[in-house]
């Protein structure tokens, strides 16, 4: 987890000097990143593969998002709330047990920073908590865990203030149990939204 801090942290350390030098260096004319200037709504399905320890009993996971991206720099700078679905698959033989492990659900609500440092290539930092809908089923102690997820990705023109984002991202959990360092929920993820300003 210290190292996905880390690399959140580089991501976000870079997007901001990567700023920092295109506005001192590009007249205001010329710094443009994306096609909207207002706020850009996106509604998108993720799907994803679990690591660490939950890989040994869980394949896979599916679930939707939606996104609200509002413009701090227009065309440049923005921030994300987002918020999700996500089911965890289980295998049928979790962790080597012959059982098969209880789908986890969770609800994401995170927020962040989404930096445009060149034509329609975005880097974004965002982080939250997840709550777990059926934590008695699956045997967490805790309700909820913090989340951070970092990711790249390319939002595709479609026409007109229509795009098709494409992310990519590490998502990680704090322990959902106290007492078992292998509660957390950390997996990478694939989402692909359609994508539309607002003005």
């Amino acid at each position: 987890m210290k190292n996905s801090f880390k690399i959140t942290t580089l991501a976000l350390v870079f997007a901001g000097f990567a700023f920092g030098a295109k506005a001192q260096t590009a007249p205001v004319n010329q710094t443009k990143s994306t096609g909207s200037d207002g706020v850009v709504l996106s509604v998108g399905v993720d799907a994803g593969i679990p690591t660490g320890n939950l890989s040994n009993g869980y394949n896979w996971n599916i679930g939707g998002s939606i996104q609200a991206d509002i413009p701090v720099v227009p065309q440049q700078l923005f921030v994300t709330v987002n918020a999700g679905y996500n089911s965890i698959q289980g295998k049928t033989n979790a962790y080597g047990t012959g059982l098969t492990a209880t789908n986890i659900q969770l609800l994401p609500v995170k927020a962040g920073l989404k930096f445009f440092p060149v034509n329609h290539f975005y880097v974004q930092g965002e982080a939250g908590a997840a709550f777990a809908l059926n934590k008695s089923d699956v045997g967490f102690d805790n309700g909820a865990a913090f989340i951070y997820a970092p990711q790249i990705g390319y939002q595709f023109p479609l026409g007109g203030k229509s795009y098709l984002d494409a992310g990519v991202r590490y998502e990680g959990s704090t322990k959902f149990t106290s007492s078992n360092d292998n509660s957390q929920v950390n997996f990478v993820a694939l989402r692909l939204a359609y994508a539309f300003g607002t003005k």
